[in-house]
């Protein structure tokens, strides 16, 4: 599994910029339930609807949502795949704490089992 320190393509670096904020997340996860416009979107902030098109073209840069046309409209869409470098950057931490809790549950056992020979 990579290290963190190998996450600095530019790829990766656009997913990291467009999780960085809040709005874009939730962006992301009115996207989860169904695509939107950017109307749709629209109606869930009180922002502009040009402030809506830029985090959704941070989105877009990031490969975290892609945008269908469909007629005189343009349907915003949930990528999934696009989270798979935070996913993998994620469960590299996930292993420290694993290899962390391990050490923790084998002291607490052996501290239980010096207890138990003091009490005999």
């Amino acid at each position: 599994m990579p290290t963190p320190q190998s996450y600095h393509s530019k790829q990766e670096q656009c997913v990291f910029r467009a999780l960085a904020d809040p709005t874009r997340r939730e962006i992301l996860l009115l996207l989860s339930r169904q695509d939107m416009t950017i109307a749709q979107v629209c109606t869930h902030f009180d922002i502009t609807r040009a402030a809506v098109k830029k985090h959704l073209t941070i989105l877009g840069e990031g490969e975290l949502i892609s945008v269908l046309p469909r007629g005189r409209e343009r349907v915003n869409r949930l990528e999934p795949q696009g989270l798979k470098s935070v996913s993998d950057w994620l469960n590299y931490f996930s292993q420290f704490w694993d290899q962390r809790l391990s050490l923790l549950q084998d002291a607490v056992a052996r501290e239980q089992a010096n207890q138990g020979k003091e009490e005999q």
